[in-house]
Parts: structure tokens; sequence; C-alpha cells
């Protein structure tokens, strides 16, 4: 770790130049999920090449079947000679979640401005937070390193990706063919947020997830239940029958074996977390809530970060209008999520559930059923050197200590550097909870776009 003021300081004279940066790049309608955008999609690629090259990056679009990857990769001479410099692969994406509903917005979507809030300055735009700021603030960190030391900190790779809000249909085989091209020693993924507004976080636990959709069919079609019921099986009743299996009173999963790989939680990351400044009472109240129902025993963090889950999504089947229709339904389906921690496996607890419900099976029923790719969950090892160097360079500039956050979701990103490049993930970014990412007025808090390059150039000089 080096004297980096100098390079601080001018990241606080550059701000006014990088907000307008942002703003060029947040009013590129880059919305992948629909055709008529695909254009913009690939002009914002372009612009991120062009971008990053005024930078010193060795910056390329490459074209997928979809929408382009860009991947930038520091040139020799805008780098360390030294051989034992690390490498760094940085991951954002540049497109951006549909407007709608657009009457719900206050502004254009893709007109950004500073508006005030409560005292409070924010960047308003569709992408401000969700990627394009949050991407702009590492980009920007890079562009004041090398204005200001002629070089940057370590050889860095950047890639970024313009699928994200579709469901990354060209991500894994792009990975896959480009390995060589992407593998560094850490990654850094910045699509994350901060615990609140004043502390830093990185996220160490994703969880994973298997969903399941279940099909049982009893009758060979709908039948009277003044007919019928009685001697006839109601698929829906063998259905929330063995559902309401699946869990004990005290929310434990009851599928065999389905704890195999949960660990407990490090005693000092639970000390932490049982530290931090959050309200169960407020964060169920909020939803019109009052009681955790999940495992007894374990904090509400701990339910959401740290512990797998088994939840019905929905359940569908007989008539479902107005008015009554007696019927007994020909087929009942219900989809179902779980969430994974440590090191569950997301094929076993598929196979253990199509069992468990195969065993429940009444004679004259039968069950089908639809899988959606499963992950597994992701652990980052938080007593490693590098996450905790960036834990202290980030508690340096927010002035208070940097937490170990989990996280309910997953990244799948995340998932598939470890898999396919075979490297860990250190998971910083600057959003918060109230940035209305996905929804109408979405927002990226000033601070969190000047505060954050400052954190990511203080976070690269500790790793260097």
């Amino acid at each position: 770790m080096t004297d980096i003021n100098d390079v601080l300081n001018q990241a606080d004279q550059n701000l006014p130049a990088a907000i307008d940066r942002l703003f060029e790049f947040l009013r590129i309608r880059s919305i992948s999920t629909d055709p008529a955008f695909k254009q913009d999609c690939r002009d914002a690629a372009d612009w991120l090449v062009a971008d990053l090259a005024q930078i010193g990056f060795d910056a390329k679009r490459h074209d997928t079947p979809g929408h382009p990857m860009v991947v930038a990769s520091s040139d020799t001479d805008t780098t360390p000679s030294s051989s034992g410099s690390p490498h760094f692969l940085f991951y954002g994406h540049y497109d951006v979640q549909p407007v709608d509903p657009l009457e719900l917005w206050s502004r254009d979507p893709f007109d950004p401005a500073i508006e005030e809030v409560a005292g409070n300055k924010i960047i308003r735009a569709r992408g401000a937070a969700d990627d394009k700021g949050q991407l702009m603030t590492f980009v920007e960190a890079c562009r004041v390193w090398q204005q200001v030391r002629g070089q940057l900190p370590c050889k860095l790779t950047l890639f970024f990706e313009g699928e994200e809000e579709s469901g990354s249909p060209s991500l894994i085989p792009f990975m896959q063919s480009r390995q060589e091209l992407l593998k560094a020693d850490l990654a850094m993924v910045c699509d994350t947020g901060m615990w609140n507004s004043e502390t830093p976080a990185i996220s160490t636990m994703l969880r994973g997830m298997v969903g399941e959709e279940i099909t049982i069919t009893g009758p060979s079609r709908d039948l009277h239940s003044g007919m019928y019921g009685g001697p006839c099986i109601n698929p829906i009743r063998v259905m929330t029958k063995i559902l309401g299996e699946l869990q004990a009173e005290d929310g434990t999963v009851q599928l065999p074996g389905f704890y195999e790989g949960v660990e407990e939680l490090p005693a000092n990351i639970k000390d932490q977390w049982a530290s931090l400044d959050f309200n169960e009472q407020a964060f169920l109240g909020d939803v019109g809530l009052s009681i955790p129902a999940g495992e007894s025993g374990y904090s509400v963090l701990e339910q959401i970060w740290s512990r797998p889950t088994c939840e019905i999504n929905g359940i569908s089947g007989g008539y479902t209008g107005e008015g009554f229709k007696t019927v007994l339904p020909s087929i009942a389906v219900a989809k179902l999520s779980f969430r994974l921690v440590g090191n569950q496996d997301p094929e076993k607890i598929a196979d253990t559930l199509h069992q468990f419900v195969e065993d429940r099976l009444p004679a004259d029923c039968s069950v089908s059923f639809k899988s959606k790719d499963g992950s597994k969950a992701i652990v980052m090892p938080v007593d490693g050197e590098a996450f905790q160097k960036a834990q202290q360079a980030l508690s340096a500039e927010w002035n208070t200590d940097a937490v170990y956050a989990g996280c309910g979701g997953s990244i799948p990103v995340v998932g598939h550097i470890k898999e396919i490049l075979g490297m860990d993930s250190l998971l910083i970014g600057f959003g918060l909870d109230d940035d209305a990412i996905h929804s109408p007025n979405e927002k990226y808090d000033l601070q969190s776009f000047s505060k954050g390059i400052r954190s990511w150039i203080r976070v690269l000089d500790s790793l260097t």
C-alpha cells in the first residue's frame, strides 16, 4: 500500500467530467430484452470500447449470437513490468432493464439528471445503479490512476456483458471459448451494494438455487364434483398433501439429506451480523408481517443469507375464475424454488425431490417434472489476504468498518467465473436498497459514485 492522496485528490477534481461521461453512457437505450434496441446495445458496447481506449486499454467488441461482449486488456505500456504484479478481471454489464411503466417515471428514463431528494444528491436514470453507474465507478478509478501515475496499478482485464438483464444466453459459451483471454488471479464484480448509505460491504455468500415445476395428473379430464366427488382422486388434494410434508413446524426442510453440505456460520461472521443495525420487526413490518417463519433458532439475517430454504412459488389447477365451477381438476401444478447454501448439491436435491413426490403418489395419479437449471451456492474465502485488504481499504475510505455481507439471491456470473475460469470473486458495489433498480425512477447516489471511485482506487492500491 502506497501514499495515494495524489490519486484520490485527482479523482475529486475529475468528478464533474466523470459525471458528464456517465450521463453520455446513460443516454444510450441499451435494453437487452427488446429486439427493437439491438442497435442501442451495440452502440453502448462501441461507446465502452472507445472510452476504454482513451484510458490505454486494448478494448474490443466481441459479437455474439445476441448482444456484444466487451473485453479490454491493459497494454504492457500502462501496467507495471514486475512479473509479480497481480492480474484482476473486472466484470460488469452495460445492458439495462425496460422502463415500463413509463408513466410512473418522474422524468425521461434516458435523460439523466442530478436531483436533490431530502438533502441528498442522486443521479436519476435507467441504468444509473444497475449497472452503468457501478461499472463506470471502476472505469473512472482506472482513468484517474492512469492520469496521475502514467500507468495502471496492475494488470487488468475488463469484461462487460450486454445480456445480463435478459438471461445471459451468450455468457457461458463466450467464457468457455475465451478462457485464456479472461483468466486472472481474482475477479471483481460490481453488481452488488452497501449495507447502508454510510457502510460499505463485501458480499461473501451467495445462495444457489434449484427450481422445479411439478405436474400431477389424475383423471383424464375435469370432472363434475357432484357426480364424481368422493370416489375420484383430486390432484390438487394430492399436491397440497405432498407439499405440506416438505417442511416441519419448526421450518426445517424434510427432504432426506437436504442439509448435507450445510455448515454453521463462523462465530466471527455471526457476531458481525448480530452487531449490524438490522431491525427484524421493521423488515417484516414493511411487508405486513410480524413473526419470522423460517428455521427456528436463527436470526432473520441468518435465514436470508446463510440458511437454505424450500418455498412454494405458485399452485394452479381446476377453475380459478370468477364465481364457481364445481370440478375435480384433471391436473395440479406447483412451482417450487430451493435456495441453497454451503456445499449443497443442486442435482441431488432435485433428484431427492422427485423421489419424495413419487413415493407419496397414490394410484391413478402420475407426475412429471420440469427443472430449471440449478446453481450451487458460492462462499468466498473471507480469511484470504485479498478480502482482508479490500475490507481495510473500504473501511479507510468510508471511516467505518466494512462488513462481510451475505446475499439471499444469486449472481450467476460469479458461479460461472468460479466453474469456468477457476477464480474467486471480490464482490464490491455501492448500490443502495432504495435505488429502485428494475423499477421506475431508478437512481444512484452521487456519493456512491464519487466515493465509489475513491474506494476502488484504495482497493486496487491495497492489492498491488
